[in-house]
């Protein structure tokens, strides 16, 4: 039986009246790069069932050559559509929980809709199952925890930065309804990692492998694919 991973992404296609998503990228690169290592791929979402797109990761220059063949594909375009819910039981069923990212995650990898995907993310972690989280992904690490302690507590970390956040000109937006992960992390006992903005960074700290931003997604499912070799 080989590997598995379920690749978890947000049901959330608005945030304070403004349209969000998953970043395209960051669920079709790692999809396709499991895939080529030989893993059953699984495309989970909060709610089930179709996931929507941030429409500005389909745009110049974001839409890159595996979200367009994600989008023509017409296998990958059906998991999109029907995308499996997410339950914590299957903290059994995977090797890997991937969070791919995109604003989305802000409303639906916190709070009361997350309660799923909390239990999902505990559970898989305490099995020693791989926990990977991309760019807004780990949103969906705050609110768990290990022991009574925060999850993260003392592990490097990195996620979406401030500074990018910023660049992205989401800086309002973001404080108005949602947390900046940067400080929020911090506040949990996480050691905050960053690179430069816009440019690929991974953290792994034991099972749990985290990364910055879209442009890290392609060495994001390299450390899983390492992990579970």
């Amino acid at each position: 039986m080989g590997k598995s991973v379920v690749i978890v992404n947000t049901s959330a296609g608005s945030m304070g009246g403004g349209p969000t998503g998953v970043w395209l990228s960051e669920l079709a690169d790692p999809y396709y790069a499991f895939q080529a290592a030989g893993l059953e791929v699984t495309v989970a979402s909060v709610a089930g069932g179709a996931i929507p797109i941030d429409a500005n990761s389909m745009g110049d220059p974001y839409f890159g050559d595996q979200a367009k063949k994600f989008m023509h594909d017409q296998k990958a375009v059906g998991a999109l559509t029907h995308s499996v819910k997410v339950e914590a039981s299957m903290a059994d069923a995977f090797d890997c929980v991937y969070l791919a990212g995109g604003h989305g995650c802000c409303v639906d990898f916190v709070g009361g809709a997350a309660k799923e995907l909390k239990a999902l993310v505990e559970a898989a972690f305490a099995k020693g199952k791989i926990v990977a989280a991309d760019c807004h992904g780990p949103m969906g690490l705050l609110e768990c925890s290990v022991g009574g302690a925060p999850l993260v507590k003392g592990l490097e970390v990195t996620a979406f930065t401030n500074i990018e956040e910023d660049q992205a000109g989401a800086t309002e937006w973001v404080k108005a309804n949602s947390v900046f992960m940067e400080d929020e992390f911090a506040k949990l006992g996480a050691v905050f990692k960053k690179g430069d903005p816009w440019t690929s960074h991974v953290c792994k700290a034991g099972n749990l492998i985290t990364a910055q931003n879209p442009q890290s997604a392609d060495a994001c499912a390299a450390a899983v694919i390492e992990a579970l070799a």
